[in-house]
């Protein structure tokens, strides 16, 4: 006679009539489950599927692709109070993650594999039909599985797991869950908005965070200190004093316009952090530009656009002298702030690499065409840059169809450049051709990875 033993080598009809009963408590006693299948990743030019990662140096999925089908199971969780803690460090969000037992072979019979972190469930149960929103449908309830494990209480007097033990939390409005949120609230109705729309806090969040930032600017608009209340007097000597616009004892003779005695000042009256600004002293009258005038006077101005920050120089006779540099900003970091380091932190600009050619061109202000001494070419290099001093126009083949023509001269088909912008100044501009460029700001995986791998 063998001897008796609950465990066998083998899955047994035991372990199939357990199976079958606990499955079947399951489906009496449990919560329908939604999910949305994680099925990889498309950043649209590598696509891996769900076993594999993004990116290997941060460890991410970023840009998922779900499944367009929609997968049910059956799942059983203890529902618990949401609660915040008010402890020394701050207020906390407790019993936000939901653990959940699922059955393993349906799940997986469902599926075609065993759920993973990624997969996104959604619970019915926990439909919110009065939530406090403008829109008709209920509010809903979506969960990403963080991870996955065989339950302990899933196992079988025959020692064989039945039940996965899988870790949830609430989704937010990220790049990983685009696909998901992208999907219309309502199916019979999707011109009513998309999931982005009923669950997504981002618009709450952007309007008070417009708001504080406009509240900042209005507080205070500027970095530095505003000194446009004081006057810069000349004196003979060609040094400074001060003397505010409601001085009593102000002398009007020293204020007759510039153009009269030329005597501007050569150097501010004050000193102090952040002063600098794109005005001349005392408002008078300033050129700007990328290139100085070609006869300027004694004690003239002129702002150069093409330095960052600008910087307003002075005409000394001889020579151009730096007067300032324009260093009160305001203080919201974008794009429209011309400092260092609003360059570094709001870095949009590309590295262009695989130069084919350049020439140089003559270009008066106000031009629209270049026309160029390069042969024309039989595939047109997508970018092309035009260049006087530091500053530079780039121009994408692609955003601008009818930038590439041809001329003829001396029985040579020439490049001509349609620009689709006005040339702001008469010089001899350097045009240089591209076949690739690469963004200057990108993740540091990206920046490390060899270019034979992107």
């Amino acid at each position: 006679m063998p001897r008796l033993s609950l465990y066998k080598p083998e899955k047994g009809l035991d372990y199939k009539f357990l199976d079958r009963q606990i499955y079947e408590m399951f489906q009496i006693g449990g919560t329908d489950v939604l999910i949305h299948k994680y099925i990889g990743t498309d950043d649209g030019t590598t696509v891996k599927d769900e076993r594999q990662i993004q990116d290997l140096l941060f460890l991410e999925n970023r840009d998922r692709k779900y499944d367009q089908d929609i997968y049910s199971i059956r799942g059983i969780y203890n529902v618990q109070d949401i609660d915040f803690d008010l402890s020394q460090f701050g207020l906390f969000l407790q019993n936000d993650t939901v653990f959940m037992t699922i059955h393993i072979n349906s799940s997986v019979d469902t599926l075609g594999r065993k759920i993973m972190p990624g997969d996104v469930l959604e619970l019915p149960h926990l439909k919110d039909e009065f939530a406090a929103n403008d829109y008709s449908v209920a509010l809903k309830r979506f969960y990403v599985v963080e991870d996955v494990n065989r339950a302990a209480e899933g196992f079988s007097p025959t020692w064989y797991p039945h039940l996965y033990r899988i870790k949830l939390k609430q989704i937010v409005d990220s790049q990983e869950f685009k696909e998901i949120l992208d999907l219309p609230m309502n199916e019979d109705a999707p011109e009513e908005g998309s999931l982005r729309d009923l669950l997504s806090t981002y618009e709450a969040e952007m309007q008070i965070n417009n708001a504080n930032l406009a509240e900042a600017e209005a507080n205070a608009p500027k970095s530095g200190y505003d000194i446009t209340s004081f006057y810069t007097l000349s004196t003979e000597e060609g040094t400074v004093d001060l003397a505010t616009v409601d001085d009593s004892t102000l002398d009007a003779t020293s204020l007759q316009t510039v153009d009269a005695l030329r005597n501007t000042p050569r150097k501010d009256g004050y000193s102090g952090y952040l002063l600098g600004s794109t005005e001349a002293p005392d408002g008078a009258p300033f050129g700007t530009g990328i290139t100085f005038p070609e006869s300027p006077a004694d004690g003239d101005y002129f702002l150069r656009v093409d330095f960052l920050p600008n910087r307003l120089f002075r005409y000394d006779g001889t020579r151009w002298i730096k007067m300032r540099d324009n260093m009160r900003m305001n203080l919201t970091n974008d794009d429209a702030r011309q400092t260092q380091k609003t360059s570094f932190i709001n870095n949009n600009n590309y590295t262009y690499i695989d130069k084919i050619t350049s020439d140089l061109v003559a270009l008066q202000k106000g031009d629209t065409v270049a026309l160029t001494d390069v042969e024309a070419f039989t595939t047109n290099p997508r970018y092309v840059m035009i260049k006087l001093n530091a500053y530079t126009v780039e121009l994408d083949a692609n955003e601008h169809p009818s930038l590439y023509d041809t001329h003829v001269k001396n029985n040579t088909t020439l490049v001509k450049l349609n620009l689709p912008v006005e040339i702001i100044d008469s010089g001899l501009w350097e045009v240089i051709f591209y076949n690739d460029r690469v963004k200057q700001r990108q993740s540091l995986s990206q920046a490390l990875r060899p270019r034979s791998d992107n």
